[in-house]
């Protein structure tokens, strides 16, 4: 059973940082892709960083620069800092994880960690 926890969200002033971790257990973390998406309120889920097993790594347009993604293969845990958060990065952060990315894709979801940031 794969599970996928968050946690590290908060509520952060604008121009502030949080580091978000998931931690993953129930698949091969290494041969995995992994990733973070965010909803915010009356809004589709959209992708905001991805980390291939390979080191291929994709940033949204909004989190380039900013954010950064990161994973621990040892400790099966991938990170997302985020720095210069501005009030439109409010969101539900949910951690991302595909464990057959060269096959039928297999796609697990977190519970979602909640970043508010404050103007």
């Amino acid at each position: 059973q794969v599970q996928l926890v968050e946690s590290g969200g908060g509520l952060v002033q604008a121009g502030g940082s949080l580091r978000l971790s998931c931690a993953a257990s129930g698949l091969i973390f290494s041969t995995s892709t992994m990733g973070w998406y965010r909803q915010a309120p009356g809004k589709q889920r959209e992708l905001v960083a991805v980390f291939g097993s390979g080191g291929y790594i994709n940033y949204a347009d909004s989190a380039k620069g900013r954010f950064a993604i990161s994973r621990d293969n040892a400790k099966n845990t991938v990170y997302l800092q985020m720095n210069s958060l501005k009030p439109e990065d409010t969101a539900v952060y949910y951690c991302y994880a595909n464990r057959n990315p060269r096959g039928p894709a297999q796609i697990y979801w977190g519970q979602g960690t909640q970043v508010t940031v404050s103007s």
